[in-house]
């Protein structure tokens, strides 16, 4: 729960108990008082994560004590409560940092509306947070070859605008990376950063969670909840995998980016926010757009700065060091010490031909910690790739002979060889052969081997 602590501030008692018996009924902690002095004392020795505060109490103004908690590191949110609205008054406080604004008679449902909304955004704060974490966690994700130096440039010129922007590649490649590097590079690097994946949201729920619905919209709808563009106002908006939108909801994405305006679900009052909106897709929209599952002037709407992510096959030269940067995390999450990747290892980071792009080089180093003990170096058989993007063991075997083997001598010694080169792992040298393991089982029957009783073995591939 995002919200644990609620302070009120009112001096009307009834309002205090009313307030006390639904939030304590809810479990949240409740603290009510009737003063500004109260107030501040209270403030000064303990924390708060929402504040309902009147504007007019008896020792003062309720929007000073709004100034004074909005510039507070970490403050809590403040809901101001007056029973003389105004346009001019809402204004104020919302521009003195007040989250929202209640008027007087209001009804116990409307202030649980509001703890939701307040505990909903409290919820994306924190989310902001990680991603930002992330984004500087991961700023060398990208790499310095030819391909990623040239995207880098192009990135900081797109940063720099305020332009919808399409970031499109293969999938695996990092689209969603070179999105947060976006708007981490932007002038709303600061502001709320949210993200919906298209393809992982119920296509029933996408409309709702992206443009919010009013109460009784649906059959679920028990009351109005704001969307993401809403929670996004002042900030950026990605979508991942833009492409899986329905095409209902890409008629309203386009009118939103046409005259940036929308309506929840249920609603007819048209809502305008300022919101950049950034796309990721990993398919070919401009094919989409032929087949008719894609609008043709949404995708030009997007497209307008498009930025093209490169596989990972057309920068071998990054390959290694993202290797070394996913194992250094891995092997610190999953707690493994290792010294690195053996020699078999590296040849295959340059020679392979990375089909699902940095996904695969992530998931395949994951494997490879998974599977190894710790002070043991990250062998390439660990890594669980394709055999036939691999460099063949049996390219090494006899390879400074004047001469072929045998065909049969050839198997047993390519067999032979790769036992050593897992430590007399039957499991990892069938996966790395690409045989099962009753097969390998009868082959070393053939062979009359027994376990790692063989002293006949060609030496150990290279490390």
């Amino acid at each position: 729960m995002a919200i644990e602590k609620v302070l009120v501030i009112d001096d009307e008692l009834i309002i205090r108990k009313s307030f006390e018996e639904l939030l304590r009924g809810k479990r949240y902690g409740v603290t009510a008082v009737a003063t500004l002095r109260s107030a501040e004392k209270l403030l000064r020795r303990d924390t708060f994560d929402l504040v309902f505060l009147d504007v007019r109490l008896p020792d003062g103004d309720g929007t000073e004590l709004l100034e004074l908690i909005a510039r507070q590191p970490g403050h809590p949110l403040t809901i101001m409560m007056s029973g003389v609205g105004s346009v001019e008054s809402t204004v104020a406080c919302m521009h003195n940092g007040a989250f929202d604004y209640l008027i007087k008679p209001f009804s116990l449902s409307q202030i649980e509306v509001l703890v939701k909304k307040a505990e909903h955004y409290q919820q994306v704060l924190k989310l902001n947070t990680l991603h930002t974490a992330q984004l500087s966690a991961t700023d060398d994700f990208l790499g310095t070859s030819p391909a990623i130096e040239a995207l880098h440039a192009r990135l900081d010129k797109v940063a720099a605008t305020d332009a919808t922007v399409l970031v499109h590649g293969e999938p695996g490649c990092g689209q969603e990376l070179v999105a947060h590097a976006v708007c981490h590079a932007s002038v709303r690097a600061a502001a709320p950063y949210l993200h919906l994946n298209c393809a992982a949201a119920p296509a029933s729920h996408i409309e709702s969670k992206l443009f919010g619905h009013e109460k009784g919209a649906f059959p679920d709808a028990h009351d109005r909840r704001e969307g993401l563009l809403e929670l996004a106002d002042g900030g950026t908006l990605l979508l991942e995998e833009v492409g899986e939108l329905p095409l209902h909801v890409q008629t309203k994405v386009l009118r939103f980016l046409v005259d940036r305006e929308f309506e929840r679900m249920g609603g007819t009052k048209p809502l305008k926010v300022d919101v950049r909106v950034l796309a990721t897709t990993g398919r070919d929209l401009c094919q989409a757009t032929s087949d008719g599952t894609f609008r043709e002037d949404l995708y030009h709407r997007l497209n307008m700065l498009p930025l093209a992510v490169p596989p990972l096959r057309e920068r071998q030269a990054d390959v290694i060091p993202l290797a070394t940067l996913f194992l250094r995390r891995l092997a610190r999450q999953y707690g493994l010490i290792t010294p690195g990747f053996d020699h078999a290892a590296l040849e295959l980071f340059q020679t392979y031909s990375w089909p699902g792009n940095v996904r695969e080089l992530h998931n395949a180093i994951e494997r490879a910690v998974l599977h190894t003990a710790n002070h043991t170096p990250i062998l390439a058989v660990s890594l669980g790739l394709a055999a036939d993007d691999a460099p063949a063991i049996a390219n090494a075997v006899n390879s400074d002979e004047e001469s072929p083997s045998p065909l049969p001598e050839m198997e047993k010694a390519h067999i032979l060889r790769a036992l050593r080169y897992t430590g007399d792992n039957r499991t990892k040298a069938a996966a790395l052969l690409k045989i099962s393991i009753r097969t390998l089982r009868n082959k070393l029957k053939e062979y009359r081997v027994q376990g790692s009783d063989n002293r006949s073995e060609p030496p150990a591939l290279p490390h």
